[in-house]
């Protein structure tokens, strides 16, 4: 065998699957969410009897197990030998507008018609007709369909199927980071939910420990990772954001370091090491989950943060920190120089919220020393990562 090639075919010394380490891998059992996948079950029992049920919507930050728990829970209901429903997962990341969540659905339950050229209406109907046929419950998951540009148009027409179909029903399970992303819809879309809310809690210290100690069981060769590196990796992601997901790429990123040095297990060290760069990665990785806006929010403060701003001297100690004001302000003229119009200042403080809750940026109130009392705005991570990060993203999604 080539030598170039020669680790390619070579057994870890670390890993025994690397794949249960992966965020993707969907466990049979999800330590401590037992309380939210039986009130999912609770919400969605209704629907798996044939009978048209309420929406539900699962809220919370990344990594606190919102996908990994509806995931689990299709995977049963699929095994079920009786079921008068029928479900879909779509990842409105890919499918991110009207017309491609009702192609997916044909796609999904009506195959032989799932072909470009069907307008709309035609994919609509024939799904109505499908329905209709023996009565059943379509359920719809829409995970991140805050990321859905018709987002108003394809609430409508979901939840108003019900008044066209006579026999069955839709259900909608909608996935979200942004517990507030139903402001923005317009009242008439309001209107025709009639939901059920779940908020999915951040993990502890302790939970997050338990969840990686189960995980690298598997994951890891026998002593190759031990309890202090564990305890560790949960500390930091647990103070970061309690993202489950965080914990998972440090400890991953710890066995990749060790096995490059030919260590014989994973350290403590090897886990400090690993977590900037996991801290980063899942951070980038966030961005590109983000709303338009937001990221032109974002967007705003890293320009801002590299070219510096008018008040940074005002206080001393501050210098990195932007006047919310400025970032507003430069968002209202990015949204207008692409020709989009700008959100409210009601909505723009929400949204530095939810941006300082999944731990982006981090903000200051002014006081002493400055005219005034407003809030000062400063990034979590290097302003010029963070801009190059979102222009690939947005530039990119401007071009589609």
């Amino acid at each position: 065998m080539d030598e170039l090639f020669s680790e390619v075919f070579k057994e870890s010394e670390i890993f025994a699957n690397r794949e249960v380490l992966s965020q993707h891998h969907i466990p049979q059992t999800l330590l401590f969410r037992e309380k939210q996948i039986d009130a999912i079950v609770k919400v969605l029992t209704p629907s798996l009897r044939g009978e048209r049920g309420r929406n539900l919507f699962l809220y919370g930050k990344t990594g606190t197990g919102k996908t990994s728990c509806m995931l689990n829970i299709i995977g049963k209901i699929k095994e079920l030998p009786i079921s008068k429903s029928r479900i879909s997962y779509i990842n409105c990341r890919i499918y991110n507008s009207r017309y491609r969540v009702f192609y997916k659905l044909m796609s999904d339950h009506l195959p032989m018609y799932a072909k470009r050229g069907h307008g709309i209406t035609e994919i609509y109907e024939r799904l109505i007709n499908w329905v209709e046929e023996d009565g059943k419950i379509l359920i719809v998951v829409l995970d991140e369909v805050d990321m859905v540009k018709d987002l108003d148009d394809m609430i409508y027409t979901l939840t108003r199927s019900n008044s066209d179909i006579k026999s069955g029903g839709v259900t909608i399970v909608g996935i979200s980071n942004n517990i507030s992303f139903k402001d923005e819809l317009d009242p008439r879309s309001l209107s025709t939910l009639y939901e059920n809310e779940l908020v999915f809690p951040p993990y502890n210290s302790n939970e997050l420990s338990a969840i990686l100690k189960d995980r690298a069981a598997a994951g890891f060769k026998e002593g190759r990772i031990d309890q202090e590196a564990i305890n560790l990796a949960a500390a930091i992601a647990a103070r970061e954001s309690g993202d489950a997901r965080l914990a998972l790429k440090i400890i991953s990123v710890a066995g990749e370091l060790a096995e490059s040095k030919k260590a014989k297990s994973v350290t403590a060290e090897d886990v400090s090491q690993a977590a900037k760069s996991a801290e980063e990665d899942i951070a980038y990785e966030l961005l590109n989950t983000l709303p338009e806006h937001e990221k032109l929010v974002i967007y705003a403060v890293a320009i801002l943060t590299m070219q510096g701003s008018k008040y940074k001297r005002l206080i001393e100690g501050t210098d990195t920190y932007i006047f919310s004001g400025e970032v507003y302000s430069r968002y209202a003229s990015l949204a207008q120089s692409m020709e989009k119009e700008f959100k409210t200042t009601r909505w723009y403080r929400k949204c530095i919220i939810d941006l300082e809750m999944q731990g982006i940026v981090s903000t200051y109130e002014s006081g002493k020393g400055i005219r005034g009392h407003t809030k000062l705005i400063k990034l979590v991570y290097p302003a010029d990562k963070i801009k190059a990060t979102v222009e690939k993203s947005l530039f990119k999604e401007e071009m589609v």
